[in-house]
């Protein structure tokens, strides 16, 4: 696809979801700090449900692609490259053929093949039928695809090549993607977005297949298709506890997005030293957030400095830490995200 084509359906991407990509939902440690009791802390309006719902989307995703098994050769489709060799037919010594938008291949001799949908056996094994019916006894018909444009899934966002990448199997996951894109930038942030190709009905898809290029697509348009809906935000702040890495090794299908955002600015107001937005480093907490405004200054109450976040749907998400008692390891510090505004008061007492 061109760099252009893949550019302006990042863009669209990003405008069905909303404009701008969504900051995560709060982590286990997020939670735990805000509904600790008796530590200071207060309670926070989350994005818990959201949290939970993608979880959900996540284990229903996971369980209907491993349960799958091993899948067989991925379908030929519009776009795919074609060579083909059938000794010792002159007309088809390496003959190379594009599939078309109909999922057709034109060959010499035997005219209009119906490809799409097929594998290189069964493709092999009917234009073998064909050429044996009129010109050949038991011809050897060999296909090598040269260039599958039919089963890729988009690397977008903070990584070293985003593009669109072919699978080699339906064991490729989700980090085999991004390892093939040259893997995360400095930039990234610790989350990444996932867009799963999903079923959708048939006029729907009538309605969506006009509009996405066609190396996105499938044979069949109503089978694999973008939705359009809120991403599987997979958050990689947590990943010593296991959970990101199960979720990386998802299989991915043709048609999925991958979408790595960047890790953005956090804004720290109140008694600092320097208050403004900073550039958010790899892992960076509330405290080191506020070590980059050169830390508080007299009269700053640190004992409820408050992290303001928008969720998913533009609610106000607000949470409460204790700097000293994080400091200290009696609560958990709290990954920032683009977006963020970090207040810290003044003392009243």
């Amino acid at each position: 696809m061109p760099f252009l084509s893949l550019y302006f359906f990042a863009v669209a991407v990003l405008i069905l979801l909303g404009c701008t990509p969504p900051g995560r939902p709060p982590t286990p440690g997020e939670r735990s700090a805000a509904t600790a009791r008796g530590n200071g802390d207060v309670a926070m309006v989350s994005a818990d449900s959201q949290d939970a719902a993608d979880e959900d989307k996540l284990a229903r995703l996971w369980q209907s692609r491993t349960q799958e098994g091993p899948l067989p050769d991925y379908p030929l489709g519009p776009g795919d490259v074609l060579e083909i060799a059938a000794p010792p037919m002159v007309e088809l010594q390496n003959y190379t053929v594009r599939i078309s938008g109909e999922g057709t291949i034109s060959l010499p001799l035997i005219g209009i093949v119906r490809a799409g949908g097929m594998n290189e056996a069964t493709l092999s094994e009917e234009i073998r039928r064909r050429l044996e019916a009129t010109y050949v006894r038991d011809p050897q018909v060999h296909i090598f695809v040269r260039e599958y444009r039919s089963r890729q899934v988009a690397v977008v966002g903070a990584v070293e090549k985003p593009g669109l990448y072919s699978l080699a199997s339906g064991a490729d996951t989700i980090w085999d993607m991004i390892a093939q894109a040259g893997g995360m930038t400095e930039q990234a942030a610790l989350r990444i977005h996932f867009i799963p190709a999903e079923p959708v009905d048939k006029e729907q898809a009538k309605q969506l297949a006009s509009t996405l290029p066609v190396a996105l697509g499938s044979p069949d348009p109503s089978s694999l298709i973008i939705r359009r809906t809120d991403p599987i935000v997979l958050d990689l702040s947590n990943a010593t506890r296991g959970g990101s890495q199960l979720a990386l090794a998802l299989p991915v299908r043709p048609g999925d997005l991958i979408l790595v955002p960047g890790n953005g600015e956090v804004l720290v107001e109140g008694w600092v030293k320097k208050p403004g937005s900073y550039k958010i480093t790899a892992r960076m907490t509330v405290i080191g957030a506020v070590a980059a405004a050169e830390g508080p200054i007299f009269a700053a109450d640190t004992s409820v400095v408050s992290l303001i976040r928008t969720g998913k749907d533009g609610e106000r998400i607000f949470l409460s830490t204790d700097l000293e008692k994080i400091k200290h390891g009696e609560s958990p510090d709290v990954p920032v995200q683009d977006g963020d505004v970090i207040e810290v008061p003044y003392a009243t007492t």
